[in-house]
């Protein structure tokens, strides 16, 4: 005979729970990630995540877990139907979208996945293993961050609603800020979660939760108020005025020929513009020059822009690149340039696209990555630029800020992207300007085109969405962060402290046992 219908339902429950409660806890980290950055949704998501380890599908239910809180932060890839501006059939379009945001999702999904297997083997209840799991989940983010995906992560969760949690970037970067998180999650797990302890007991721990929980946010604190009076002592130091162009040129109409048009009108007026205010810099955001990068009449002032060129290398055919080129006053054709190294893939670039000859949906044709370094010099003074997502990366503009970047640039496309993007970008902005202390100009096509101070404050901001020109002041900074210094020393030291603590648990486990099997 089967078991009764309400034991059956009862199985079922039983069965959905822990599927449910990850995507319910999934979805809650998903929407607590930029824009709205709230730390304490985090916190809670974490949590549940922890908790989920406990049930009986502990590696499906973490896998679920990050796919669904990626397709909620990512959300914004399906801005990029319709692609027929690339020559996608429109059956074709939609699909192929959905397909990258599912990628995108699965991928978190195996990442959670093997993170949960190693706190299985490591048992997720120890503080030291708490510690390897936190220091792991760190630094995988600092690999993503480096690697072809636009990776938003716990890092840049908390902005913009905890400014001192972020402020702690600048000791061990985004690494140590998702780190931090991980271990508070797993605090309210078991402050909550494990079985009743006599209350002096219960107490002392949820004493001492609180006041860790403070002593991190003191030591934010602390830091965010050294980043920010560094920015007031700027205010009278060497600094470039910077005129950042934002053209809101739609990019499924920038190559067309009324395009250029308005954008070579826009560049004149900039000139102008930049004459009159004595304005040492103009910026034009990512791809503004398109494919022939020749300035119809020569630099009133240094021009950086976005552009494609052509590299040529001796017995290879040229390989076009999209970069940042720098056009000194009175030259037509820029002389230095600063390729983009992290492409779009499918968008720019595929793996062994030689071979398969297909180049990407790239409206250029399909461009291929230059050099990691972010460092681009100039006589007026060396800076560190990201051409697009690389803003993602805060390791590479702080190895750049240590090789003598005197502030940051941020150049991007940003369209047919929705404004939840845009914010995701900016939090991320707010994120490098704190780890390298220096001020950020960020220049886009149809925004965010802002300045950040090395505090991460928004100090100005040109309205999203149409065509606006702004006079900046951009300070020039030479001190470095312990973050620029010493990159992800700060999250090694915690996987240490975690391996040797778990070590130290399991010689005393050891030690316990031997009298008993002695007896």
């Amino acid at each position: 005979m089967g078991l009764p219908r309400t034991h059956r339902q009862g199985r079922l429950v039983a069965a959905a729970g822990p599927w449910l409660t990850a995507l319910g806890a999934g979805g809650l980290a998903g929407l607590a990630l930029p824009p709205l950055g709230a730390p304490p949704l985090v916190w809670l998501a974490l949590a549940i995540l922890w908790t989920l380890l406990e049930t009986a599908i502990p590696r499906r239910a973490a896998a679920c877990w990050g796919g669904v809180a990626v397709l909620l932060s990512h959300r914004w890839l399906l801005a990029l139907h319709p692609l027929d501006w690339i020559g996608v059939p429109a059956p074709l379009s939609l699909p192929i979208c959905w397909l990258l945001l599912l990628l995108c999702a699965t991928l978190a999904g195996l990442l959670l996945l093997v993170w949960a297997d190693l706190a299985l083997r490591l048992d997720p209840r120890r503080p030291g293993s708490a510690l390897v799991l936190a220091a792991v989940w760190g630094l995988g983010e600092v690999l993503l961050a480096q690697g072809p995906l636009f990776w938003i992560g716990l890092g840049a969760s908390a902005l913009p609603g905890d400014p001192p949690l972020a402020a702690l970037a600048s000791v061990g970067g985004a690494g140590l800020v998702a780190a931090l998180q991980v271990l508070i999650g797993w605090g309210i797990w078991r402050l909550l979660c494990v079985r009743p302890l006599r209350f002096s007991r219960r107490l002392l721990q949820v004493v001492l939760a609180c006041l860790l929980l403070v002593g991190v946010h003191a030591l934010g604190g602390v830091q965010l108020a050294a980043l920010g009076a560094q920015a007031a002592a700027d205010a009278g130091g060497v600094a470039e005025q910077v005129l950042v162009v934002q053209p809101a040129i739609p990019t499924r109409e920038k190559f067309q020929w009324q395009a250029r048009r308005r954008l070579h009108r826009q560049l004149q007026t900039a000139f102008l513009e930049a004459e009159a205010q004595a304005a040492d810099l103009v910026v034009l955001p990512e791809g503004a020059l398109g494919v022939d990068p020749e300035l119809a009449a020569p630099a009133a002032v240094e021009l950086l822009s976005g552009g494609f060129r052509w590299q040529e290398s001796e017995g290879a055919e040229p390989e076009q690149r999209s970069a940042l080129l720098r056009f000194p006053p009175g030259a037509q054709r820029h002389t230095t340039a600063l390729d983009k190294a992290r492409l779009v893939p499918l968008g720019e670039w595929i793996p062994m696209a030689q071979l398969l000859r297909w180049s990407g949906l790239s409206a250029v044709g399909g461009v291929q990555p230059g050099p990691p370094s972010r460092l681009l010099a100039r006589p007026a003074g060396n800076l560190a630029a990201a051409i697009c997502y690389e803003i993602a990366d805060g390791r590479s503009l702080a190895q750049a800020v240590a090789q003598g970047g005197g502030w940051l640039l941020a150049s991007a496309n940003l369209d047919p992207y929705p404004l939840v993007l845009q914010d995701q970008f900016t939090a991320l902005a707010r994120l490098r300007a704190m780890e390298s202390a220096r001020w950020l100009l960020s220049a886009a096509n149809t925004g965010p085109s802002l300045l950040i101070s090395p505090a991460g404050q928004i100090v100005e901001q040109l309205a999203p969405g149409r065509p606006a020109m702004q006079l900046l002041r951009v300070p020039v900074l030479h001190g470095r962060t312990a973050y620029a210094r010493w990159g992800e020393t700060p999250v090694l030291l915690l996987l240490l402290l975690g391996l040797g603590w778990r070590w130290w648990e399991r010689s005393r486990e050891s030690t316990e046992a031997s009298p008993a099997r002695l007896g």
